[in-house]
Formats: C-alpha cells, structure tokens, sequence
C-alpha cells in the first residue's frame, strides 16, 4: 500500500485546506464528519486502505476547521454553504471528472448539498445521515453549539461531555468550531432529494438514529438502497463492515 500523500489547497477565501490521497485507480472522494478529520474518519480504521487496496485512489479533504486544514476564526469566513463551496473548488481544482462519492454525518450533509449545487459523481454514499440531519440543522446543530458554550464547565455525566472530549481531542478551536455551525452550513429542502439521481448508498449503524431516519431518506432519494452496520454515529465509522459495505457499492 502507498504512503498518504498530502496536497495543501486554498480556497477562494485564502483558508488553506489539507487534502489527504491514498492508492491509484479510480477516484473516490470522501468527507468526514463534524469534529472528526480524514485520518479518524477514512485512514485510522483502515477503510481507506481497504479502497486503496482494491483499485481506488482516496482523496480525503480536512474540512476548514478540522484536521490539518485552516481554522480561522474571522466571522467574515463563514457564511451558508461554505464547505460546499470549499468541496466544489476541491473537485474543481483537481480536475475530477468521472468519480465516486462518500460522506459521513456532516461529510454526507455536505455531500448532499453539493451535488444538489452540481457535482456529479458516479456514484454517492450517504453515512450516518438521516432526512432530519438534512432539513433541520438549527435542531441538530443547538446541542453542539451549546456544548461549546458550556465548554468549561462540562463535566462526566453530562450529555455533552462525549462531544466536549472528542473534540478536545481533535484540537479543534471552539471559536472557530462555532462559527461553522452557526454562520457556515445551511438547510437542504426535502424537494431538492430529488435531483440525486446517482445511485445512492444510505450507510447507517444499527444504533444510529441521531441524524433521524435513514429510512425516510432511503425513499426520497431516487435511486437509493440502504445498508446497515453494526455500532451508533460514533461506533458505526470505527467497523470493519462500513469499509466493506462502501467498497461493496462502489465495485
């Protein structure tokens, strides 16, 4: 298997975003979750690897705030759909033509978002997402950006306290953090579900409900099929079977 390869782009804004490759073959794009980054999300659980090993070239973005990417903290960087727009200038700014999908929980927001904007992948796939994680941010969003305005003062026990150590541990700036979940990602209408017309992977653990159902996004998607693997939104993306069940799809 390749070393990771790692490419520094900037966005139209001047923030700098770490792009992450691994393998050669087919391109498949992937975007991870909120607070997480391309080596929780793709590489440390060997999905990227297992890709890689079968013909697949992962480019796997750190969105702005995450990972090695920029995390600015100047409101005047953030407005609705800017990880959109960030995702578009990456796939434009590599030339991708003919490739393939994958988002997790804020990844798969985003992925959605911006295929509903234009991009057109081969085929997409939709983790830890439900159709109330797409059409109701403000409620989904609140329980983070409480957390971090509770930062300090959340202790164990507290609902919010996994949150907090996650994103402790990610070193993400809660500054920086709270713009984007604020100011930076905006509604998808239900209506819009229809002009996905690729086929369509709804990834989802067994125990994850917290993005609402996959099922009702499995309907109103137009070509869609659902798969499920064990563990809840955190425990889901550490499995062995999400790897298998993304490259099952795409091959």
């Amino acid at each position: 298997m390749n070393d990771i390869r790692r490419e520094t782009i900037a966005a139209p804004d001047g923030t700098s975003i770490v792009v992450h490759c691994l393998g050669e073959g087919r391109p498949v794009l992937m975007f991870h979750g909120l607070f997480s980054s391309a080596e929780m999300n793709w590489v440390k659980f060997g999905h990227a690897a297992l890709l890689a090993d079968n013909g697949f070239e992962c480019i796997m973005p750190d969105w702005r705030v995450h990972g090695e990417s920029d995390g600015p903290t100047d409101a005047a960087l953030y407005s609705p759909g800017v990880l959109v727009r960030d995702a578009l200038h990456i796939v434009e700014t590599l030339g991708l033509e003919d490739y393939d999908l994958v988002g997790f929980s804020l990844g798969a927001r985003t992925a959605t978002s911006a295929v509903i904007a234009g991009l057109k992948p081969r085929r997409l796939v939709l983790g830890g997402m439900g159709i109330e994680g797409l059409s109701n941010w403000q409620a989904r969003s609140a329980f983070f950006v409480d957390m971090i305005d509770r930062f300090d003062t959340i202790e164990r026990g507290d609902p919010a306290f996994m949150a907090k150590s996650f994103m402790k541990g990610q070193g993400i700036d809660p500054v920086a953090a709270r713009l984007l979940l604020t100011k930076g990602v905006e509604d998808i209408a239900r209506e819009d579900l229809a002009r996905i017309t690729m086929p369509t992977l709804v990834l989802i653990g067994d125990e994850d409900r917290d993005n609402g159902s996959p099922e009702k996004l499995c309907d109103a998607l137009p070509d869609a099929t659902m798969a499920v693997v064990p563990g809840n939104h955190m425990g889901s993306v550490t499995k062995k079977e999400m790897g298998r069940a993304i490259l099952d799809f795409l091959s």
